[in-house]
């Protein structure tokens, strides 16, 4: 599901259409691209035969060309670059509750039966919940989603079923609430790591249901956040990922826990890098940042226990990635992988992941490949859809490189692109 193909974008076409008007070859676009570039420019060019990839790869709309690239193919076109690389309005974004209510279970999923037959449920019963689902959040620090997401389903519905079934106060009802809603929490990110992306927006709606009803905005934040991250990696409309991530922020309020509200900020910063939009971006970074120094050890939900300043950098480092800044992003990814944690493998291959495409787009594919070797390596043997994905785009951003000895010897030893 996560490696269909989308179709090129408009600025793609175009470029490929232009060109073609000309009745130029890519091997002649690559020339007209090297004389309408300042001589200063021209001594930093890649090789005739990589600019000719990197043209197929444009053409492909594969990504877009660097800030320079964009300039120089306005000079050979003779177009402003606003009109050459223009995309199509985009439709009118629909706002988070229409998004939400697209996604939210219909009826009520955790209505209780109606003759209930259960025991009364406790505050031992409740803790016991709250314990097992924390041992969930542990597992998945070090198995892949193919791995968990059987136990995590199950544990979620036996939470279901309880609430449903069994009897318990007032507060018991909410405690237990709040409690299915990190269930579903666990059991969606799982699921989403798996590649189960419908099944992760199903546990997703149940928990949001619960820590409504709950009234629990700190983890309704966090469901909420959730879903638009997986919606934001996985889907053609960037803007009902950020839609969502706008709702994550206002769920989250000011008022909720210091890392409630940086992780809802940093999730809404990843949407709108992949909306590229820099600005945007930067600003929710800032109060991502702002919302994170406003922690001084207070006591908060136990599910953010990795929401930390490294978590942060690593985020920036990522939107830095996405938007083409490699100056940026190589020295954040080198300084938070040279202290991390090795016993996390899915999440160490994936900072690794962002490392060599960095390298890639600062012209270094051979510290690229070589950071892309450990990455695949890592990740071999984790069950994740996520290091799957992303170990495709590491290969396919190095194609154009292909020619370097480090770059052709790891395409030997592992042929994804193949």
């Amino acid at each position: 599901m996560g490696n269909e193909r989308k179709p090129p974008s408009t600025w793609a076409v175009r470029l490929k259409a232009e060109r073609g008007a000309r009745f130029w070859s890519q091997k002649e676009m690559a020339k007209r691209l090297f004389e309408a570039a300042p001589v200063e420019v021209q001594a930093h060019f890649p090789t005739r035969a990589s600019l000719i990839r990197e043209i197929r790869d444009w053409e492909a709309g594969r990504w877009k060309p660097s800030d320079i690239y964009r300039r120089l193919y306005s000079i050979a076109f003779s177009i402003d670059e606003g009109d050459l690389f223009a995309e199509p309005l985009k439709p009118p974004r629909k706002s988070p509750d229409e998004v939400l209510k697209a996604i939210l279970p219909g009826g009520n999923p955790l209505a209780p039966l109606a003759a209930r037959v259960g025991r009364r449920v406790g505050q031992s019963t409740i803790e016991d919940l709250a314990a097992r689902v924390h041992s969930l959040r542990l597992a998945d620090d070090v198995l892949g989603g193919e791995d968990l997401i059987v136990p995590a389903f199950r544990e979620l519905d036996a939470a279901v079923r309880i609430y449903r079934e069994a009897t318990h106060t007032e507060d018991g009802g909410r405690k237990l609430l709040s409690v299915i809603g990190e269930f579903a929490q666990i059991a969606g990110w799982v699921a989403s790591d798996a590649g189960q992306h419908r099944q992760a927006e199903q546990a997703y709606g149940l928990g949001i249901a619960a820590a409504k009803e709950a009234g629990d905005a700190a983890l309704e934040s966090n469901l909420v956040g959730s879903l638009a991250y997986q919606v934001t990696n996985v889907s053609d409309d960037s803007g009902n990922g950020i839609a969502l991530a706008e709702a994550a922020v206002k769920a989250a309020g000011m008022h909720a826990p210091a890392r409630s509200r940086a992780l809802a900020w940093d999730r809404l910063a990843w949407a709108h890098a992949r909306d590229n939009d820099p600005q945007a971006a930067m600003r929710a970074l800032g109060e991502a940042s702002t919302a994170l120094a406003t922690d001084h050890g207070q006591e908060g939900p136990s599910y953010l226990y990795w929401v930390d300043p490294g978590e942060l950098q690593v985020m920036e480092a990522r939107v830095y990635t996405e938007l083409r800044r490699p100056l940026r992003a190589v020295p954040l990814l080198t300084d938070v992988l040279a202290r991390y944690d090795t016993t996390h493998t899915r999440e160490l291959a994936l900072y690794l992941s962002w490392l060599a495409v960095a390298l890639t787009d600062a012209n270094e594919p051979e510290a690229a490949a070589l950071q892309a070797r450990r990455m695949l390596e890592l990740s071999a043997d984790v069950a994740s859809d996520r290091t799957h994905d992303r170990a495709l785009v590491v290969i396919r951003r190095l194609e154009p490189y292909a020619d370097v000895p480090q770059v052709r010897a790891l395409f030997a030893d592992f042929p994804l692109g193949a």
